[in-house]
């Protein structure tokens, strides 16, 4: 599991620049930024280097700002092969109840999922894995 930030965003102009230039002056790098909105704000999950110091950042430049732990899972980056992750944890009884999606290192693709269903996080951690994914670190996706 790794930590994934998300910051409530008025749906304004020069909001998310203004979100991107504070990250940027603290020296944090962004490996992900997914964007869901809404007419009023914008839901902005966020990916980086140093989830808690840029949790402080923000904080101190009065964002709203959150840590969410979210599964980070190492998938072939091939037809097919997140409907395979996603049947294994069909199978396992486990909800998604968000994920996006981004290449690494070529070959594969990294699906950043936030899970939860019947089974503990660490049964399905091993299922997933015996499954022939990898759990990813915030070292393998920097």
């Amino acid at each position: 599991m790794i930590d994934q930030i998300t910051v409530f965003l008025e749906n304004s102009e020069g909001r998310l620049a203004a979100l991107c230039r504070t990250l940027a002056w603290a020296n944090i790098n962004m490996h992900s930024l997914v964007i869901a909105d809404t007419t009023d704000y914008g839901v902005v999950r966020i990916i980086c280097d140093d989830p808690a110091r840029a949790i402080d950042v923000l904080k101190s430049a009065d964002y709203r700002v959150i840590s969410t732990k979210v599964a980070a899972i190492g998938v072939p980056n091939e037809p097919g092969g997140l409907a395979k992750l996603l049947a294994t944890l069909d199978e396992l009884g486990q909800n998604i109840e968000y994920g996006y999606c981004f290449t690494i290192n070529g070959g594969m693709a990294c699906d950043i999922l936030k899970i939860s269903g019947a089974k503990e996080a660490s049964e399905a951690a091993k299922a997933v894995e015996e499954a022939g994914f990898k759990l990813l670190t915030l070292d393998d996706i920097a």
